[in-house]
C-alpha cells in the first residue's frame, strides 16, 4: 500500500480543535481499506504556549503527540512568522513530507504556506477561502496567501467556494463542510460528562453572557479595546471574560478600570469553554472560531468587528455586527436575546463528516 506523508503544522487553540477532529478521521481511515496509508507528523509552533491555551487541548481531544516542538512565541507579527519559517524550514527538509496540512489564518498557517512553498512541497489548506475583505486583518493577509499557495483548498460553505471562484482560483477546490462542526458534534456528551464549569463559578445557564476578545483591532487600539469593556459592564447580566494574555496585558496598558459587572477569568480548556458557550444568554466574540461555536449551540451571537467572514451566520440573523460602539453592542444584544438558533435547520456548516471528506481526498491524492 502506498503512504502519503503529511506534516501537520499547527499553534493556536483553534487549530488544535480542527487538526484533532482531521487527525481522528485519518486514524479511522488508516483501520480501514484506504486506497492509501496516511503517515500524520505534528509539528507545533508554539504560537500558543500557554498550557490553557495549548497542553490542555492536546490532552482533552486526543491529538497525537506532536514530533516537532518549535518553540516561537510572542514577537512583533513579522518576527514571530520569520522565526517560525527559519525553524520550520529543517523539519520539512528532515521529514520530507509529501503535503504539509494548514489550518486557518495564524501566523502560523502563513509561516507553513511559506515555508512548504519555498520547498516545492503540496499544501492543503482547511478553511480556505474565507473572506473578511478587510486587509488591515493579519488573520485576512495569512488566509489570502495561504490560499494562493495551496494545491487542495478545503472549504467550509459555498461562500468559501466563490470567494476563490471570483479569485481565479477553481483547482483543487473542495466544498467539505466545518471540521470545528464535526467537533461540537464529537465532543458535546464528553464535555458535558466531564466539566464542571458552571458549578465552579456558580453559575447557571441563561443567567450571564459571555464574552471573548482577542482580535489584534481591537487589542492594538487602546480606545476601541476600552469601549468594548464599557459596552460589557452596561450590560444587564453578568459577564464571563475568559481572557487571552495579550488581551488582559493590553487592558492595564490602556488603564481600564475593572468592574464587579465583568468577570474576567483564565482561558479556559475545550471542554468548560464548550459548556460555558451552551449555557450562555448572548456569546459576544471576535473569534471566527466562537462564532460558529456559538451557531452549533444554538446560542445567538453579537461579533465585536466590523464585518466577518462567517457572512452566512449574519444573513440568517444568527448573527450581529456591532463592532466596538459601546450603545450599538447593547442594541445587538438587545435583540440577539431573543433570537432562536437552530444549527441542523440551516444546514449551513455541512453533516458533521467534514473531516471523513478531506482524508477521503488526501488518501486519493
Amino acid at each position: 500500500m502506498k503512504t502519503l506523508r503529511i506534516l501537520t503544522v499547527v499553534g493556536a487553540r483553534p487549530q488544535f480543535i480542527k487538526a484533532a477532529a482531521v487527525s481522528r478521521a485519518i486514524a479511522v481511515q488508516n483501520a480501514a481499506d484506504p486506497p492509501a496509508r496516511i503517515d500524520e507528523r505534528i509539528a507545533h509552533t508554539g504560537q500558543h504556549y500557554d498550557a490553557n491555551m495549548s497542553q490542555v487541548f492536546f490532552d482533552e481531544l486526543s491529538i497525537p503527540a506532536p514530533a516537532h516542538h518549535l518553540g516561537v512565541s510572542g514577537g512583533r507579527h513579522g518576527e514571530q512568522t520569520a522565526a517560525m519559517i527559519a525553524r520550520l524550514e529543517p523539519v520539512l527538509i528532515e521529514e520530507k513530507p509529501d503535503l504539509v496540512l494548514l489550518y486557518g489564518d495564524t501566523n502560523s498557517t502563513l509561516a507553513g504556506a511559506i515555508a512548504a512553498s519555498k520547498l516545492c512541497i503540496r499544501i492543503a489548506h482547511v478553511e480556505a477561502g474565507l473572506r473578511s475583505f478587510n486587509r488591515r486583518m493579519p488573520e485576512e493577509i495569512n488566509r489570502v496567501v495561504t490560499d494562493v499557495l495551496a494545491t487542495d483548498l478545503f472549504c467550509p460553505t459555498a461562500a468559501a467556494v466563490r470567494n476563490l471562484h471570483n479569485e481565479g482560483v477553481t483547482r483543487g477546490v473542495h466544498q467539505v463542510g466545518d471540521v470545528m462542526y464535526d467537533s461540537v458534534l464529537f465532543h458535546a456528551a464528553a464535555a458535558e460528562r466531564k466539566s464542571r464549569i458552571l458549578d465552579r463559578l456558580a453559575l447557571t445557564p441563561r443567567t450571564f453572557d459571555l464574552a471573548t476578545v482577542h482580535r489584534a483591532e481591537n487589542t492594538d487600539d487602546p480606545a476601541r479595546l476600552t469601549a468594548v469593556f464599557a459596552a460589557l459592564a452596561r450590560l444587564d447580566r453578568p459577564v464571563i471574560v475568559p481572557l487571552h494574555p495579550r488581551t488582559r496585558h493590553a487592558l492595564a496598558a490602556a488603564g481600564w478600570t475593572a468592574s464587579r459587572h465583568v468577570r474576567i477569568i483564565e482561558p479556559l480548556a475545550y471542554f468548560d469553554m464548550l459548556m460555558l458557550q451552551r449555557a450562555a444568554r448572548v456569546i459576544l466574540t471576535d473569534s471566527g472560531g466562537v462564532q460558529k461555536e456559538a451557531f452549533f449551540l444554538g446560542v445567538p451571537c453579537v461579533t465585536l468587528r466590523d464585518e466577518t467572514e462567517w457572512v452566512e451566520l449574519v444573513e440568517i440573523g444568527a448573527n450581529h455586527l456591532a463592532g466596538a460602539d459601546p450603545q450599538r453592542i447593547l442594541d445587538s444584544v438587545a435583540r440577539a436575546a431573543d433570537t432562536q438558533i437552530s444549527a441542523k435547520s440551516a444546514g449551513l456548516y455541512g453533516d458533521g463528516r467534514s473531516a471523513c471528506r478531506i482524508a477521503a481526498i488526501l488518501a486519493q491524492r
